[in-house]
């Protein structure tokens, strides 16, 4: 059951709906709550016997405390990182101490494994265990938990009133992209501009076979013959499945509108595509060539790509740089010799192309309530993302005790000590699991300051000019940067068709990579006409009648 809510008069709301709706996973979070008559509670403080709720407006005032404890389940991600228990650690219990005794609230941290959330959400989900804050970082999935009665409807009042500073930070982003059939729905972090994703290329081998940095596809692919030729190593590879933007770089510049509305999808690849055509042409090149791993598609995680490059079976390896990352020194052991660079993104395209890539919506994480949350339960939510929103707690969180994880410099800037091992150590992701909650990236006051910031918070020692060069291309190819399209309407054939897809994907695709070269455009339109056949012609059907009805931005 879906609670209902009071609607705040006082806000008038121009909200974008969005859509592209996802097979997703029902059930709920613990037992159902019932609504509750009125807004206003009664009881005992955890410390003192005495009543210590009162009402503003039509909210209870909760800014001394909870009369009765309440408990809020936090999702965060677990990346596997050795030796860090990411529900248990002194960020947990500091958590607890500064914010949950300070309100009478039980924080409880529940992991989410990075590579397995959507299976972890839809367990949880189907065996009413999820947590408080069902989250995603893009809006398909996000959509594919609405659609199946996961989330309750928000009062966008009730937020501005429990988390002032989170909504001041948000609020305008929420009202704009939060609804979804008219109802508020999602609430956000906050997105900046990020450019610490990047691929790293063994510059050594470009030295020994002597080949400068590619700058198209046909470049590179001539750096992996001779990277075979010499007997170094391969490509890499992976299996795509689960997101899909590795059509971009194929992609026609300017971009169709329409067709972009129409195609580009982070949820169902776009098989009938022509950049998905060109993609596998190449693909299918490179793997008869022997250019990249023969078993790419065994390589279903970052774990496994990361050890190919790590034991030097593969020159490339794309990942989020952060300043702790282990895939540089765990290469350098293996090879003393190990030099990296950033490979350049136009590398990917074919020549004559613009080096496209997918651009962020303006926002982090994208948040729903669990439909099952109780209503004290969802302002202990409001209040937790105030009080990590506060400048004092999201920089300890970022970065942890001054004098041992840091020191200040003259600008106020964090330095980290690399070498400390001690008990407040953070995360090997700068604790950004804990803080991505309200925002992707750590903020100073100074844009100078903040590219200093991001040089010390994601490149490892001795490595800043990885950083340095990712933000040159960064800036070189913003305008060949565009996003996924949003709808207004519930585009329900995807969330029919979806999981076939994506399991007839891997299939077909895997399929037209492996054939020879001379049977690629034969296999390539078989697996159109089957990729049709199975559901994609329904959603082609359905995405072209909201374009037509201008449902989409």
């Amino acid at each position: 059951m879906k609670k209902t809510f009071k609607k705040v008069a006082a806000l008038t709301l121009a909200c974008s709906m969005v859509a592209a709706s996802l097979a997703g996973c029902g059930g709920s979070k613990k037992t159902e709550t019932t609504d509750k008559a009125e807004n206003t509670a009664e009881g005992t403080d955890a410390t003192e016997s005495k009543d210590t709720t009162e009402t503003t407006g039509s909210y209870a005032d909760y800014s001394q405390g909870f009369p009765e404890n309440v408990t809020i389940q936090i999702p965060v991600y677990d990346r596997a990182f050795e030796g860090w228990n990411v529900t248990d650690n002194y960020y947990t219990k500091w958590i607890q101490k500064e914010f949950g005794e300070k309100y009478n609230v039980t924080v409880e941290f529940v992991a989410i494994g990075r590579s397995t959330e959507v299976t972890d959400y839809t367990q949880m989900l189907a065996a009413g265990t999820a947590p408080d804050i069902i989250f995603h970082y893009d809006m398909p999935q996000a959509l594919a938990y609405y659609s199946e009665g996961a989330m309750q409807e928000l009062d966008l009042g009730e937020i501005a009133n429990y988390a002032p500073t989170y909504f001041g930070n948000m609020g305008e982003t929420i009202s704009k992209y939060g609804s979804v059939d008219g109802k508020p729905t999602f609430f956000f972090a906050e997105r900046t501009d990020a450019y610490n994703y990047m691929t790293l290329i063994r510059q050594d081998w470009l030295e020994k076979v002597n080949m400068e940095m590619p700058h198209n596809l046909e470049e590179l692919n001539a750096v992996f013959k001779a990277w075979k030729d010499a007997g170094l190593g391969n490509g890499g590879g992976k299996l795509e499945h689960n997101n899909f933007t590795y059509d971009y770089p194929f992609r026609a510049w300017p971009i169709d509108e329409k067709d972009r509305a129409l195609y580009s999808d982070l949820s169902v690849a776009a098989l009938p595509w022509a950049p998905t055509h060109d993609y596998l042409k190449n693909l299918n090149y490179q793997y008869n060539n022997g250019l990249i791993d023969p078993e790419f598609y065994l390589n279903t995680d970052e774990a496994s790509i990361k050890a190919d490059f790590v034991s030097g079976a593969s020159g490339t390896f794309a990942l989020y740089l952060a300043s702790s990352t282990d895939v540089i020194s765990s290469t350098l052991a293996n090879d003393p010799n190990a030099k990296f660079a950033v490979l350049d993104p136009a590398a990917l395209s074919p020549e004559g192309t613009k080096p496209q890539s997918r651009a962020y919506w303006p926002f982090g994480f994208i948040m729903g309530i669990n439909s099952t949350t109780s209503d004290e339960e969802r302002a202990a939510v409001w209040m937790y993302l105030e009080w990590m929103s506060q400048p004092e707690n999201l920089f300890f969180l970022q970065n942890g005790v001054e004098g041992e994880n840091y020191t200040l410099d003259a600008d106020g800037l964090a330095v980290k000590n690399p070498d400390f091992t001690g008990e407040s150590a953070l995360s090997q992701n700068n604790n950004k699991d804990y803080w991505a909650l309200v925002t992707e990236s750590a903020q100073y006051e100074k844009d100078e300051l903040n590219y200093k910031a991001n040089l010390a918070n994601w490149a490892p020692v001795g490595y800043e000019y990885l950083v340095e060069d990712s933000y040159k291309y960064f800036n070189d190819y913003k305008e060949f940067m565009t996003p996924d399209a949003l709808y207004s309407v519930v585009i329900e054939s995807v969330a029919e068709y979806k999981t076939t897809l994506n399991d007839l994907w891997k299939e077909l695709y895997v399929k037209c990579v492996l054939a020879p070269e001379a049977d690629f455009e034969a296999t390539y339109q078989k697996a159109v006409e089957d990729y049709l056949s199975a559901g994609y012609q329904e959603i082609l059907d359905e995405k072209t009648q909201a374009i037509e009805a201008g449902s989409y931005n």
